[in-house]
This record gives structure tokens, C-alpha cells and sequence, in this order.
């Protein structure tokens, strides 16, 4: 059992993070006059801003509402990954390899750990809720 609380301690706290910096930031920042530059400067058009924006708050949201679908939650851990991945290499390509494109794969790792974590309470919470094949074969045994 306490490895279970362990993980969900990491899984909210890394899924948190990840809240707060993809989620809660955006949404609060990306109008402002230093996002407008940033992608402006990295090439982008405005419009890629605002659809960027949205589709990081609405995985964000994916992430930690308890009510969202398994398989909508990988599609917004897969989207994250994405955007993390392709913010390094727009920054690397534009600025060379500095802090700007390693602070995404920063990101990127937090959400990894949440990815992990996320994909360890599934298993044990159905290890914990369903029989092992095992006994099931000897209990069912004994009924026949």
C-alpha cells in the first residue's frame, strides 16, 4: 500500500506541475505582448498562438479531471509530448541550444514522471480490484 500512495503523491505532483505550466499559464499569458513576440519570433503566425493556447489547456484539463476517458487522457499526454518536443526544436533551430530549447525537455520529463505514474496507479488499482486468474481457476475449480 505504500507504494500506491507514493505514486499518487507523484502522479499529483508531477500532473500539477505540469497544470501550472501548460495549463494555468497559457491561459493566463498567451495574449500578452512577450507570447505574441515569442511566436511571432520563432516564425509562427498569431493564429497558431491562440489554437496553441487552447489545445494545452484543454489536455491540461484531460490530465486532471477524474471523469475524462483513459483514452482522451493519452491523447492529451501525447499532444503535451508533442508540443514539448517540437518547442525544443523550434527553439534550437531559431536560437541555437540554450536554456530556451532545454526548458521544454525539462517539461517533458515532469510529464514523463506523470505519464509513469499515471499508467502505475492504473495497474494497481485493477490488481487490487480484480482476482488473479489463478485463484479464480482454484476457486472455481472447487464449485464444479
Amino acid at each position: 500500500m505504500a507504494t500506491t500512495k507514493t505514486t499518487k503523491i507523484v502522479y499529483w505532483t508531477s500532473t500539477a506541475i505540469i497544470f501550472l505550466f501548460e495549463g494555468v499559464m497559457p491561459a493566463l499569458t498567451s495574449h500578452t505582448d512577450l507570447a505574441v513576440e515569442g511566436i511571432r519570433h520563432l516564425g509562427y503566425p498569431d493564429y497558431f498562438r491562440v489554437m496553441l493556447s487552447v489545445f494545452k489547456v484543454l489536455g491540461c484539463l484531460a490530465l486532471v479531471l477524474p471523469f475524462v476517458n483513459g483514452r482522451i487522457k493519452e491523447w492529451a499526454y501525447a499532444g503535451l509530448s508533442f508540443t514539448m518536443l517540437s518547442a525544443c526544436i523550434s527553439h534550437w533551430v531559431v536560437d541555437g541550444l540554450g536554456q530556451y530549447a532545454i526548458f521544454p525537455l525539462f517539461i517533458l520529463s515532469i510529464l514523463i514522471l506523470s505519464y509513469v505514474s499515471y499508467h502505475r496507479l492504473n495497474k494497481e488499482s485493477k490488481y487490487l480490484s480484480k482476482p488473479s486468474t489463478a485463484s479464480t481457476r482454484v476457486v472455481s475449480g472447487l464449485a464444479h
